[in-house]
Parts: structure tokens; C-alpha cells; sequence
């Protein structure tokens, strides 16, 4: 507060007359935000269904700066940087799985009663999430296929697909702090999904069983609490899908239920839960 609002005991006016638009607005650009919605059906469910997919979109595009952060800090063995990241994105996961709340308790009836907008549309064809995805070491070149006819998103997964993972930089910082990884899996091609290794296990067994580099235990529980969180939020997909539409195929030909089934039995950075086991 000014020292003339002290002496007036009056509050401060906040500035109000812009020559154009808000600051608050050219930063934000709320305007283009509010009005991206643009229902197809008669039925207010549906907007709420579409926000909150919109919102899982922005999420989806936080969560992989952030891992591809951590994934360039690697890299260069900063591991407090790659850390920093890797906790925020827990925060945000932890949002991103929030957003299943306004969708878990549809009915059938309720989901049915706009389902058709969708078409064949459907979350797997999100780009940003099969970044997420690509980054988790879940590759898979025909993710690529639905994206043809847009050049540039394109172009964005096919860079993320032939690019280590983040788990692969992992593994090469546990190889340049002196664990035996074999070279198969250190120069192993990329594009294709990462298979666990029992050397990266026993790399991991040996961090955790005390062998005083603790930077990488860090490093370690910070990737165990993303792959919790990334369990979590397959596992409350398939729980809200279950409830809006039981087993029947799923909008975008998928299998429904049973493809989100298979899915949630994945773990994410393998070795990092079955390295517990030996210590």
C-alpha cells in the first residue's frame, strides 16, 4: 500500500484503464481459452466432459516440459535439476489426475447422451499424451499414423519417438556413475519400447541397498513417485470408463475396458519395482 493510501486510510485503486487489451489477457490469452469450447450436443454434461479433456491437454503439454527437462539435465549429470523437475511434475500429475473427479461418477445414460459427438475421437489420439507416453519409454511408430494430415505435431512425435527416453537417460547416468550396464541396452535403438534389463535391476538393487551414492537413490524415488502417479491415472481412467460405458468398444475402436485393463497392468520404469525385491 502507498504511503498516500496509509496517510487517507483509504484503500488503493488497481489500475484499470488499458490502451489495449489487459496485460493479465496478452499473457494469459484467456479470451482464446474460454471460447475453445464448442459442444456438439444439446446436453450440458458435454461441457464439462470437453473442459476437462481441455484441461488435460494443458497438463498433458506441463508434465512433458517438465520430463523433458529433467531428460536435458541428465544428460549434462545434473541430477538436482532433473530432480527439481521430476517433483514438480509429481504436483502436476497429481492435478492431471484431479481432472478424473468431474468425470468419474457419469452413468451410462449420462456418457450415452452425447457419446456420438465424439465420433472416433478418442484420448489415445491425443499427440501431447503419446508424448508423455514416448517419454515414459512406451515408443510405438504407428502412434505416428493418426497424425499424418497435421505436419507439424507430426514431425514433434516423430522426433520424440527416435529421442532416448527419459528412463534411457537414467540408465546411462547409472552406467557413467560405474553400474555394469551392457552396452545392448545403453545403445539399443530407441524407437522401440524399453524392456527391462537385469542389470539395470541389480544397478538398482545396489542403490538401494546402500551404496553411498545418494543422488541416485533420490533420483530414484523421485521417478518412483511419477510411475505411482502415472499408475494412478490409468487405473482411474479405466475405473471411469468402466463406470460410463462398461465393456463395450471403446469411441476410437479400441478395445475399451480391456485395452485400459492392459494398460494399467504396465509399470512404468520396471526395474525400479522389482529391484525391491533384492534388497
Amino acid at each position: 500500500m502507498s504511503q498516500e493510501a496509509l496517510a487517507t486510510n483509504e484503500p488503493e485503486t488497481p489500475h484499470l484503464d488499458f490502451a489495449g487489451t489487459t496485460p493479465y489477457e496478452d499473457y494469459v490469452r484467456a479470451d482464446v481459452l474460454t471460447h475453445l469450447q464448442h459442444t456438439l450436443s444439446d446436453d450440458p454434461g458435454e461441457m464439462v466432459f470437453l473442459v476437462t479433456t481441455q484441461v488435460m491437454e494443458l497438463w498433458f503439454t506441463v508434465i512433458v516440459h517438465e520430463w523433458e527437462t529433467a531428460a536435458a539435465a541428465l544428460r549434462g549429470d545434473d541430477l538436482p535439476t532433473a530432480i527439481a523437475a521430476l517433483k514438480r511434475s509429481t504436483r502436476e500429475l497429481e492435478a492431471l489426475n484431479a481432472s478424473w473427479k468431474p468425470l468419474g461418477q457419469l452413468t451410462p445414460a449420462q456418457f450415452n447422451s452425447y457419446r456420438s459427438a465424439l465420433g472416433e475421437g478418442s484420448g489415445f489420439q491425443s499427440a501431447m499424451y503419446r508424448r508423455m507416453e514416448f517419454l515414459l519409454g512406451d515408443k510405438s511408430a504407428s502412434m505416428l499414423v493418426p497424425h499424418r494430415a497435421a505436419p507439424r505435431v507430426h514431425a514433434e512425435l516423430e522426433k520424440a519417438l527416435h529421442e532416448p527416453s527419459l528412463y534411457d537417460e537414467v540408465v546411462r547416468v547409472l552406467a557413467r556413475r560405474g553400474h555394469p550396464i551392457p552396452d545392448a541396452v545403453l545403445e539399443r535403438d530407441t524407437s522401440l519400447p524399453y524392456t527391462p534389463s537385469e542389470a539395470v535391476e541389480a544397478a538398482w538393487t545396489a542403490v538401494y541397498s546402500g551404496d553411498g551414492d545418494a543422488g541416485l537413490a533420490r533420483l530414484g524415488e523421485a521417478l518412483t513417485d511419477v510411475a505411482e502417479l502415472v499408475w494412478r491415472w490409468r487405473n482411474d481412467h479405466l475405473v471411469a470408463t468402466r463406470r460410463a460405458m462398461g465393456a463395450k468398444p471403446g469411441t476410437g475402436g479400441s478395445a475399451g475396458v480391456a485395452w485400459l485393463e492392459k494398460r494399467a497392468r504396465k509399470n512404468v520404469f520396471p526395474e525400479l519395482w522389482t529391484a525391491r525385491s533384492h534388497v
